[in-house]
């Protein structure tokens, strides 16, 4: 089966070239067969060089692509690549692969071999080892993911982690069962969606090693995103 990795990106000059250099040699070394994969580049908004640097390393690598998303986004970013993909297993990770990059080669074994229709990273499972994290991320990870639980009625661990692959088949329906977020939330609604269709989920326990320095994350007004997205996303259920 073929597949594209996208890596929704906003100005990240300093780390895009390497990084996506570091994740084809990965790719290329499992993956030899010319054809069977790409990565996107989903530009959401970049006001520095990140689309310059994306355009050349699309032009100079073959399993390289570029998409321009005007706005900013990460939903809207991975709706737009997805959108126009002819894979059969579409995913995402962040450019900073703070997933360790073997655990991809699980994933996709897990969707071309196994049936599951989708996959998702857990650091909040009990053999994930987590390296490098800030108390207060974990905190508010957890009671994230426990709001999750209360409030949804969902069963999985981890909704926020950045490493979630799925068959291209079954994403008009997460789309149609309301996973529209134009945000970070959008990877939530993915798992939150599949749950409600019944669809095969795959709970992938990685390691995990947090990079601090490249975080723009503040927690508190993305928390105020987080259960404003929550509502919107039960009530659009319920309709």
């Amino acid at each position: 089966m073929n597949f594209e990795i996208t890596i929704p990106v906003l100005n990240e000059e300093a780390t895009l070239e390497q990084n996506v250099k570091i994740l084809h040699g990965f790719l290329k070394g499992h993956f030899p067969h010319g054809g069977q994969w790409r990565i996107v580049i989903a530009d959401n908004g970049s006001t520095d060089r990140t689309p310059e640097i994306a355009r050349a390393l699309a032009e100079k690598v073959p399993e390289i692509t570029f998409v321009k998303v005007p706005e900013k986004g990460v939903g809207l970013a991975l709706k737009t690549s997805w959108g126009q993909s002819g894979a059969d297993i579409v995913g995402y990770m962040d450019l900073d692969l703070a997933t360790d990059l073997p655990h991809f080669l699980e994933a996709y074994d897990a969707l071309a071999n196994q049936g599951f229709d989708i996959v998702y990273g857990s650091r909040l499972h009990p053999q994930a080892r987590v390296i490098n994290r800030p108390l207060k991320r974990e905190v508010a990870s957890r009671v994230f993911n426990l709001l999750l639980k209360l409030y949804l009625g969902v069963r999985f661990s981890d909704g926020m982690c950045g490493f979630k692959f799925l068959r291209r088949e079954v994403y008009p329906r997460l789309y149609e069962a309301g996973a529209r977020n134009d945000g970070w939330f959008f990877s939530t609604e993915l798992l939150t969606t599949a749950e409600w269709l019944g669809l095969k989920i795959f709970e992938l326990p990685v390691k995990w090693t947090d990079d601090v320095s490249s975080s723009r994350v503040q927690i508190i007004p993305l928390a105020k995103k987080y259960i404003r997205s929550m509502y919107e996303l039960k009530k659009r259920k319920r309709g």
